[in-house]
This record gives C-alpha cells, sequence and structure tokens, in this order.
C-alpha cells in the first residue's frame, strides 16, 4: 500500500471509531432540565451552558423548561415531564426517603445559605414562639430541625415567594436565603444587622443545598447522557464564575423571557453569592462534589427531629460505578 493510502486508511480508521459514540449521543432523546424556580441567578451557569453551546459540543440535546406556580419541579420529575431538575439536598433526602431513588450527577453549592432574619433588631434565638415563614414549597428542612432541637418551638407560616408578608409586620420574624430573600429585604428598606440575623452555616448546619439530580431509573438508562449533561453544566458554571456580567446579560435574557419582575441589580448580588456559596470553605475551591459528611450530618438531623423513618446514605444518592 503506497504511503499516502496508509494516511488515508489510518483518518477512516479514527473517524469510524468515533461514530458508535457518536451515534449514541444523539440518540438519546433530549434531556428536559427543570431547575426549581423561576428563572434567575441561581440557575445561570446552566443558561450560559445553553447560550454558549457547551451542551450541544457535548453532543447531547438540552430543553430548560421552568416549574410554574402550579406545577413545581418535583411534580414534573415524579411525571417524567422532565429529567433532571436542582434540589437542596435536605429535599433530596426527604424524597430518596419517601422511597424515590434519586441520582445526584452535580453538585453546586458547598455551603449553606439560609438565614432567620427577625424583626426590630432583635435575636431571634431569643424570640421563643416567634411567627416564621417558610417558604410553602420546602426548603426549610433545617430550619424545623433547629426550632425543634434549639426548644425555639417556632410557629411557622407558609407563603409562596418574596418578603410581603414579613415587611407587612405579619410575621416576627422569617426564613431567607442570603442570595436571595436576604437582598429582598434590604432592597425593600429593612434594618439588617449582625444582631437580627441568623445564618446556619455559622451554628452547626453547613448542609450543602443546589445540587442537579435525576431519577435513578432514568439514570441508570441513560448514564453517558447524564454525564455529558453534568460535565457541560459545569463548564457553564466555571465560565460564569470567569465572566460574570456577560454571565448576566444572558440570565436576563431568561428573566426577560420568562416575565419575572426584577432587575439586574438584584441578579448581579444574587450570582455574586451563588458563586460565592459553590467555594468549598476547607479547600477554598469550587468542588462540584456533594460531600459524604454533610449527607450524614443532614440525614442524622432529619431523622432524629422525625423527618426522616430512615437515615439516608450518601451510596443512595451517588452514581453505582
Amino acid at each position: 500500500m503506497k504511503p499516502k493510502h496508509w494516511v488515508l486508511a489510518g483518518i477512516l480508521a479514527v473517524i469510524h471509531s468515533f461514530i458508535p459514540f457518536t451515534a449514541s449521543a444523539q440518540d438519546a432523546p433530549p434531556l428536559v432540565f427543570t431547575p426549581q424556580w423561576t428563572a434567575q441567578a441561581q440557575f445561570a451557569g446552566y443558561y450560559v451552558a445553553e447560550v454558549k453551546g457547551f451542551y450541544r459540543e457535548a453532543g447531547i440535546k438540552v430543553q430548560i423548561v421552568h416549574p410554574s406556580t402550579t406545577q413545581s419541579a418535583m411534580s414534573r420529575l415524579r411525571q417524567n415531564q422532565c429529567q433532571a431538575t436542582t434540589l437542596q439536598l435536605c429535599q433530596a433526602l426527604e424524597i430518596v426517603g419517601d422511597d424515590m431513588p434519586l441520582v445526584n450527577i452535580l453538585q453546586t453549592s458547598m455551603n449553606n445559605a439560609m438565614v432567620i432574619v427577625a424583626a426590630k433588631d432583635e435575636d431571634p434565638l431569643k424570640h421563643k414562639g416567634a411567627r416564621v415563614g417558610i417558604w410553602s414549597v420546602g426548603f426549610g428542612q433545617l430550619a424545623i430541625c433547629m426550632s425543634i432541637m434549639d426548644h425555639l418551638n417556632y410557629e411557622f407560616v407558609r407563603f409562596a415567594q418574596n418578603v410581603n408578608l414579613f415587611v407587612s409586620g405579619a410575621l416576627d420574624a422569617t426564613l431567607a436565603m442570603s442570595y436571595n430573600e436576604y437582598y429582598q429585604l434590604i432592597q425593600a428598606g429593612m434594618k439588617i444587622t449582625d444582631k437580627n440575623v441568623y445564618r446556619f452555616c455559622d451554628h452547626g448546619y453547613n448542609v450543602q443545598e443546589d445540587g442537579v439530580y435525576m431519577r435513578r431509573d432514568y439514570y441508570e438508562k441513560h448514564p453517558d447522557q447524564a454525564r455529558r449533561f453534568a460535565q457541560a453544566s459545569r463548564k457553564g458554571w466555571e465560565w460564569a464564575a470567569e465572566h460574570p456580567e456577560e454571565t448576566l446579560d444572558i440570565v436576563m435574557q431568561y428573566v426577560d423571557r420568562e416575565n419575572i419582575a426584577t432587575n439586574r441589580i438584584m441578579q448581579r448580588l444574587m450570582l455574586k453569592e451563588v458563586l460565592r456559596l459553590q467555594i468549598d470553605r476547607e479547600s477554598k475551591k469550587r468542588e462540584f462534589r456533594l460531600r459524604p459528611d454533610m449527607v450524614r450530618q443532614a440525614s442524622r438531623l432529619m431523622f432524629q427531629n422525625h423527618m426522616l423513618s430512615r437515615e439516608v446514605t450518601y451510596q443512595e444518592l451517588i452514581p453505582k460505578k
């Protein structure tokens, strides 16, 4: 065989070796991803991955569909209307404990963002029996545990969104995320000091929050698609950390498309805080991993306070090798 034929044969062999790999990705069903809340900078990395073509480069088709006021992200996942969603770790434990197996394919949060803000510059821990706002869609498991363990006997009052109930004076305190409602309160003119804010991460409750989860049965049928989605999403978050202003441009596209009442200043604050929460306190790195010790801590807390019928293990949440 002539030298040029050897070269041509080699090129064809390389191309042929990639054909099955590429075809398997293209043949997989489109992945519908539903974040747990409406469009905002909390989900910036996924928007970046879509707009910058990272999902397309990974050889997967991804559609981002936000939840509605009548259908939560978890409801969509249960009904197979989406294949992946974001959940806080405590939420995931609760769902797995109720016998719906989930797999964590990407962990973005490394720290807890929840705070309690009390009115009138009062210490939330000295306000026993207080009426405290809590999200109607969940997210408050650690607060309930803390109220029981510290004998605070909070009366939790559910709200759908924003801080109107608290600002109007109907509540003594409210739960808030440091990247969301916390800034809404500041924008509303609320006086916030170290005295009237309790940060869970500083008091033995530093449990990870947002991660990307799939139903285990779906993951086991499409592990390659899941890995590609996770890798491209991580790339989106890493790009967002390096290009915050361009990322905000992308976030505002989604916000405008979904008709969300917010502004660029609020979204800039949110993005900065979300990115900060992605850096592990110990390693000082953006690790993108679920920590076994935090799973164990959260599971024990929730089990001890009768929020789980059994302890859920780290091994139950991770993909099987």
